[in-house]
Order: C-alpha cells, then structure tokens, then sequence
C-alpha cells in the first residue's frame, strides 16, 4: 500500500526514528494547551536544537499542517483527543503511537492500519468532522452518515456487506431475500433482519441500537454469544461478548437532523458527545462534570452552545485560540462558587 502525494514533499520522514517521532508529537500535543506555559515553550525549543533528527521530526509536522484540512483529516480530531487525555494515559499514548507512524511511515506499508486514518481517508465514503451525508445505496438501502465517519461497501451475489471503518451510520435496509444485509467492525457483525438500525464503533467495543425490525449481534471470536436485538433496544459487544441490553432511545439518532438530545445528561458526557462534531477541544472541570444538561442542541455551533451552556449553569467559559488551529473551550467554576450537581 503507498502512502498518499502530500507525504512526497518531505521525503526522508520515514527516516525519523519512531522514539523522535512519538516524541515530536507527545510536544504537538503539550502546545495545544492554551496559554503554553514560558517554561514548555522553552522546553520545547531546547529539544528542537538538541539534535537534527527533532527538528526534522518537527518541520515534518509544520509541512502537513496546511494539508491535513483539504482531507477533511481525523488527524486533527485525534490531536484534541490526545490534548484531554491525561498525560501518561494508554490513551494518550496509543493516539500518539498512531499519529507518529501517521505522519511519519512515508511510503512504507502501513501495518497498523487498523488504528491509523489510512483507511478512513480511504473509504468508499466518509464524512468529515461536522458533516453529515445520506446515501441511497445500490439496492435501495438509506445509509446516514455521522459525523467524522467512513465505511467501506461490498455488495456480492451472495450477501451485502458494509465495512464500518470508523464513525456511526444508521442503516434503512433494501429488501433483497436472497442476499442477507450485515454490518461489519473489528468487533464483529450485525446482521439485519430487515430493520432500520444504527451501527457506532467505539475504542474498546461498537454500539448497536435497533429502531425497526431486529438485528443479530454476533462477536468475531463468540459467535455462541449471538444475541437478536428487538426494535427499541440497544447494546454494545467486543469481540468475543455481548454487554447488556439497554433502551434504543428516538432521541438518540437526533444527529440526523444535526441535534443532540440530552436528558438529564452529564456535563462531561455531554461536552464528550458535541466534540465529535467539532474540531474545537471541549472539555470540563472535574468540579462540574456531575451537573447536568437537557435540551436539543444544535451541533453546527460549539461555541455558541459552550457559552450558552456557561450562562444557563452559570459557569465560566475559557475560549482560547489553539497552536494547531481552532480554539480550546473548556468550562469552570465561577471564581468562589461552590460545586453543584
């Protein structure tokens, strides 16, 4: 597999060591954080001199900087998730591990291509961070797509198959008896028994929730696990067991009409959910993560919802203006106010 034109305009990337590399974004990361403390910035400037392998490693970042927009890149989104995740976290360090062999593998085969945006740049469609699109597949089936979404589609004589790289899609299904319908994770597959049901790939698991007809759940590696979902239920599965059953909600696939629905919802699960249609970093003070939310939410405008959101739970909004582009908001207590649930 090649790695995309925009890699060519620094061509001996591939040459940075992936210590350098990781290192070069571990410092991307520290300077999304606005304001950036004198003394990391001085850190940073100190590492850049140190040897030329980091500088190389850093002007390979300034050179895609500018190319990471035109390819409506997840790039940009994993580097605000990596900013939230606390330092030292799996988390953090999975993202930049990611992000190095990203930025840096050049023209070599990409073997985490699993974790990488190679396949979702990729993808027969994708959506961008924000956007939303609807299909009408070649057997009639209505595909939604979610925001920063991609999924791969083969359809054969003997089944139809959709590859979910990455994202959530609510899927109307085609009738076509002969050729089974099924969506597929590295989870493992949900198969429609005629129905209208949306499919989201989590980190550790993917979510199903079905709102017409029903869907079997069946693992990768459990297949005697398979459980059939029933219209109005919901439930996540790894690759070898399925969770519990929950309550697939209308409210739920607002996203479609470009809403979040929240009910009674946690301040830091809310913030969670509108930063997936944002390129901005939300986040919340621990103090207020408990307090909670209710109301449908327009998700084309964080900024307006972040400040909305400040006023109604009368806490203070932080907006700042970030190293990489966009803003940091991040909301706090009012100076002297006590916690509130």
């Amino acid at each position: 597999m090649s790695a995309s034109t925009w890699y060519q305009h620094t061509p001996d990337a591939a040459a940075v060591t992936p210590q350098v590399a990781e290192r070069a974004l571990e410092w991307l990361v520290e300077l999304q954080s606005q304001p950036v403390a004198p003394e990391t910035l001085a850190a940073w400037q100190r590492w850049r001199t140190a040897h030329p392998d980091h500088e190389r490693a850093w002007q390979r970042i300034e050179s895609v900087r500018g190319r990471l927009q035109p390819l409506a890149s997840p790039v940009s989104a994993a580097i605000a998730q990596a900013a939230l995740a606390p330092r030292g976290s799996p988390r953090r360090r999975q993202i930049v591990k990611t992000l190095a062999v990203t930025l840096f593998a050049g023209g070599a085969v990409w073997g985490a291509a699993e974790l990488t945006p190679w396949r979702e740049w990729n993808a027969d469609y994708r959506t961008a961070v924000g956007e939303r699109r609807a299909l009408v597949l070649a057997d009639g089936t209505r595909l939604t797509m979610n925001t920063a979404s991609a999924v791969n589609v083969a359809f054969g004589a003997a089944e139809r198959r959709l590859r979910l790289v990455a994202g959530e899609i609510l899927a109307a299904t085609g009738k076509d008896a002969a050729r089974p319908f099924m969506i597929e994770t590295q989870h493992g597959t949900a198969y429609a028994l005629g129905t209208r049901y949306t499919v989201r790939r989590l980190d550790a698991a993917t979510e199903v929730a079905v709102f017409e007809g029903a869907v079997r759940i069946e693992p990768r590696h459990g297949a005697a696990g398979a459980i059939v979902l029933q219209a109005g239920e919901l439930a996540r599965f790894t690759d070898t067991d399925v969770g519990a059953v929950g309550r697939a909600e209308q409210a739920d696939i607002g996203w479609i009409d470009g809403f979040i629905v929240a009910r009674s919802m946690r301040l830091d699960d809310f913030l969670a959910q509108l930063g997936r249609y944002s390129r901005d970093s939300l986040s919340c003070d621990p103090a207020i993560a408990d307090m909670k939310v209710s109301g449908s939410f327009p998700v084309a405008d964080a900024v307006t919802i972040v400040e909305s959101l400040a006023a109604t739970l009368a806490v203070r909004a932080d907006i700042r203006e970030r190293f990489w582009g966009g803003r940091r908001m991040r909301l706090a207590p009012l100076p002297g106010a006590s916690r509130r649930g």
